[in-house]
């Protein structure tokens, strides 16, 4: 698959393991839904699917067909704000504000979430092959709306876009731990890419 193909047309009626009918979307937004809630009562610690599903309404059972992990989870309700959160660049800005429109709004898509944003960087940093699925997904959406931006080819992007991804990488992690809020890191992580920008 290429990265063009990261980015689905409608999130919402996608999955991390099938595509979605209406009902069973409704039901994968219920749970994601419910996860921050939960998230906001309890952290990521005490979260678990089976809490999750039943603040959503949903039988467990039907909650672990969705859902492998509370990473799983996690990361998915990442996945989703994340594609709703970061538009494809504006044609009509200059190439490096569309770069740092795009970088501000990946740092920000966990902004004022309450525990949703530590949570998330543990959730990304697990091993469920779940979790690695949309890894690769997020890192190809992200690498697609870069490439967009500075009007190169996502599968070819070369150095620029190398380490711009590096950049966010490091910056949302940093953020993530807590060193920063997400809204000062938004503003450094411009900052950084206006110097790489430069050269």
């Amino acid at each position: 698959m290429s990265s063009t193909e990261q980015a689905p047309t409608s999130v919402a009626q996608e999955s991390t393991r099938r595509r979605l009918s209406v009902q069973q979307a409704e039901t994968v937004a219920k749970l994601t839904d419910a996860a921050v809630v939960v998230l906001n009562e309890v952290g990521f610690d005490g979260l678990t699917v089976r809490t999750v599903a039943k603040r959503a309404g949903v039988a467990p059972a039907t909650a672990y067909t969705y859902f492998s992990s509370k990473s799983h989870l996690v990361a998915e309700v990442f996945w989703r704000r994340l594609a709703d959160g970061v538009p494809e660049p504006d044609s009509t800005r200059s190439r490096t504000d569309r770069v740092t429109e795009v970088l501000r709004a990946v740092a920000l898509v966990a902004a004022g979430q309450g525990q949703l944003s530590g949570a998330v960087t543990v959730a990304l940093l697990g091993s469920d092959p779940d979790v690695e699925h949309l890894r690769l997904r997020i890192g190809g959406f992200i690498r697609v709306r870069l490439a967009q931006a500075l009007d190169v080819d996502p599968d070819d992007p070369g150095p620029v876009v190398d380490t711009l991804e590096l950049l966010y990488a490091g910056a949302l992690v940093h953020a993530g731990m807590g060193h920063l809020s997400y809204e000062a890191t938004a503003e450094r992580l411009v900052a950084a890419a206006l110097r790489v920008l430069d050269h």
